[in-house]
Parts: C-alpha cells; structure tokens; sequence
C-alpha cells in the first residue's frame, strides 16, 4: 500500500510539474543559455562595448502560487547611449521578479500604477510606467523633481495637478529600443521596438548607433507576448485578434484615451510650445468606446491570445498609427488585477527551476519571420527576426559558395545589420540557421 501510496504522489507530483510548465507565466521567459552578454554604446562611438554582464533572464523557479525570475535588467540588444546628459549605464540589478501565477481582478479601487517598476518584460527588463517624477508645482509656477527641478511639494512620490510624461519629455535620452536607465535599472516605459521600426520615425538614434529592441511589430501576426505586469497578467506588443474571441483578422489595439483638446490648465501652465499638449498626464481623457480593439481604463482587456486559448486579460503595448508610443503605452493609469508582484531580495519557499533547454521545441523555417531588406541592396542589408528563444546566425555566400560575411542575431534581439558596401555587385545568398532548421535567402547587391 505504501509503495502504491508513493507511486500516486511522485505521478501526482509529475502531472503536477507538467501543467505547471504550461503556463506562459513560467515558460515564457527569455533564459540565457549560451552566457549572451549586454552591451553598450558610448556617445561618439558606434562600436558597442562588451558590458561583461549576462543578458536576459538567468533563471525560472516557479511553486503553486508564483513564478520567481531571476535577471540581470541587461537585455541582448545594444544600449545606450542616453544622449540627454544621463550619467547611467545598464547596471546589473541582481533582480529575482516574483509574480503571481493566478492573477485576479481587482474588484475594488484600482490601484494606481506608481514611480519604479511595474513590471518585467520577458528578457528581465523592467518596466516603468508613463512618469518621470517631474511636475508643475504651482506655488513657485515651475517644474519640480527629476534631476536639476526642487523637490515638489509632499516629497518625491507626492502626486501633483500636473505630472510631466516620460515619452515625450525624455525622448532625447531614449535610446534605439526606446529605453533608458535610472540609477542603472534599464527601463523601458513604452513599446520596446525600435524607433528606425516605426512608419514615423521620431528619433534619429537608430542613425548613428544601430540597435533594436524586444519584438519587431508584424501587422499581420498577432504580436508575441512579450511581459508580465506586477498584478500578473500578461503583456502583448501592438497587435492582437480584432475580436476578443480570437477571430476578425488582425488589428492595431487602440488605447481609448484622447487629448482633452483644452489650452488652459487650471493650476499648471497653459498649453504652449514648451508645455504643449500631451506634456503631462493629466492632458489625456479615458473615452470608452464599443469596438472590442479599443483596451479599457488600464490599457487591455480579456481576450483569447496565442498562448492563452481560453482567454486572458491581457494589457498591450499601444501605438497610434505611424507606430509611435501611445498613451498610457503599456499599463496604466491603474492595474486591472490585484498587485502581488515585487522584486524580492530572495526565495523563501520550495520551488522547482524551469528549464527551458529541456522544453519541446516546434521550431521550423516558418517561423523565423525573417524580413530580409532592402534587397537589391547597396551599402547594407537588414535582417530581423521575431524568433526571440534562440540564436541565428547569418552567414552571406557569394556564387562560389564562398562565406564573405558572418553575423548573427542574439537570444532576445531582433535585428543585424550586415554592411555590404565593400562587396562586388551580383548575387547573394544569406544562409539562416537556428538550433535545428536552416534557410536561404536570394540577395542582390547593385550599387
């Protein structure tokens, strides 16, 4: 009896640790298995320096009730530089995220997502929300906090009638992927793609230092999980099922927030070139709208999705358009779910490791999702990938079959960029290969 007793618990336990390994909260991470280092640009150098620092999550240990990440805060793709006189770099955070593996939906007041993290992308890079801790202080009729301002009146956390958002306030100090760091935690506070990626590009960055970022927005493919915010629910990029039960083909999620279109601010500044509207938070207006793509108050909604078949709420990284960042762009104002999530300084309960090397992978040609361009090309070629679980690596043969250029895409990055104006005119081939399938791609150089 006994034997059969502990036979049922180790298969209890087995069947157990299988489910559990099916839910996207633990399987989704973006592990480092091959010692991908973070690297960085310096101002004035378009040669990235080696940060000697491990990119991406370092491990998953997951229990009943939640799921603990440990990571660096340093993703794959190429940093910097911060061109707005930030003195940081992306520092190693010695992060472990935990986050709840049954989220639930507040059913009170919502909570206010706040300064600091608010959750984790999937390569361990945090997430803030729409704030940079500047305000109107209307007693002095100037701007307070953030490096350089006075304190603002109730401290650093205090919330004004005017506070100041991130994006287009800091845009110069964003770099490629959209991100920039504060005391060294890398953040991004926006849809981590990169700005040479949107329809409209905004910032020039790309330019000078050539980067990329988390995903590559596709407007034909449901865009890929790509974060977990700190109440547990999932993030997803631009682009989703028009439909919430997963049919109507795929489209743009809009935020249902507009600009109040006033041009007075009763006690902050009127609107102007310099405090122009969109300037602080508090230009924007929740307005609901009946259409099932438009997200509610906190930026998501509940909806079948790729990895969640039987529906989820989810939040999405919102962009208008010309793929330019659009209020609240992820989470926010407030979080649909109870807050459990935190960074937490250790593991306090038994857990059992994720290791994503041991899953099954179904990876074959199809998915790549390589876009090769542009191509006949001249002075280079763009490769970018939405496959984020493995390397690839890039070899370019000439017609003799002779490899004249290698590069390849990292773990958690997007994009290589081969420079082809040393090569004689003629055709190409890119050989693409993964950790078990292989393609080829025509490329014509004529310069």
């Amino acid at each position: 009896m006994k034997k059969h007793i502990l036979n049922f618990i180790t298969f209890f336990a087995f069947v157990s640790a299988s489910l559990a390994q099916t839910n996207p909260s633990i399987t989704q991470w973006i592990q480092n298995n091959d010692g991908t280092t973070g690297r960085h640009y310096v101002a004035g150098n378009s040669t990235p320096i080696d940060d000697s620092i491990l990119a991406n999550v370092q491990s998953v240990d997951y229990s009943a009730d939640w799921v603990y990440v440990t990571a660096t805060g340093v993703p794959s793709y190429i940093t910097g530089p911060f061109q707005d006189g930030n003195p940081s770099l992306a520092t190693d955070q010695n992060a472990i995220y935990k986050i709840s593996l049954n989220p639930v939906q507040n059913t009170g007041t919502s909570t206010s997502t706040s300064g600091g993290n608010i959750g984790i992308f999937i390569n361990g890079v945090s997430l803030f929300d729409w704030r940079d801790g500047v305000a109107w202080n209307n007693n002095t009729n100037a701007l307070c906090g953030g490096p350089g301002n006075p304190t603002c009146p109730g401290g650093p956390n205090a919330t004004q009638d005017w506070n100041r958002d991130a994006i287009p306030a800091e845009m110069d100090g964003f770099d490629c992927a959209k991100a920039h760091p504060a005391n060294g935690n890398y953040h991004h506070h926006q849809n981590p793609s990169a700005f040479n990626l949107d329809l409209l590009v905004v910032s020039d960055v790309c330019d000078t230092y050539p980067a990329d970022g988390l995903y590559v927005i596709n407007t034909s493919e449901h865009s890929p999980l790509i974060g977990f915010a700190y109440d547990g629910f999932p993030i997803y990029g631009a682009y989703a099922y028009a439909n919430t039960n997963g049919t109507g083909g795929i489209v743009r999620m809009q935020s249902s927030y507009e600009l109040t279109g006033a041009t007075t601010r009763a006690n902050g500044p009127d609107v102007s070139t310099t405090y122009f509207e969109g300037y602080f938070r508090e230009d924007y207006q929740y307005v609901a709208h009946t259409e099932a793509y438009y997200l509610d108050e906190h930026n998501g909604r509940f909806a079948i999705t790729p990895e969640y078949p039987s529906g989820t709420y989810a939040y999405y990284a919102t962009v208008d358009s010309n793929h330019n960042s659009a209020y609240p762009y992820v989470v926010g104002p407030t979080y649909y779910g109870t807050v459990t999530g935190s960074n937490v300084s250790s593991i306090n309960e038994a857990t059992t490791n994720y290791d994503a090397t041991l899953s099954v992978s179904d990876v074959d040609e199809n998915n790549f999702s390589l876009k090769v361009y542009p191509n006949p090309a001249q002075d280079f070629i763009a490769i970018q990938s939405n496959l984020l679980s493995q390397n690839l690596k890039l070899k370019l043969v000439n017609e003799l079959g002779q490899v004249v250029m290698q590069s390849e895409i990292l773990q958690g990055s997007t994009l290589s960029i081969m420079e082809t104006h040393t090569l004689y005119n003629g055709i190409y081939f890119l050989k693409v290969s993964g950790n078990d399938s292989a393609k080829s791609y025509k490329i014509i150089i004529n310069k």
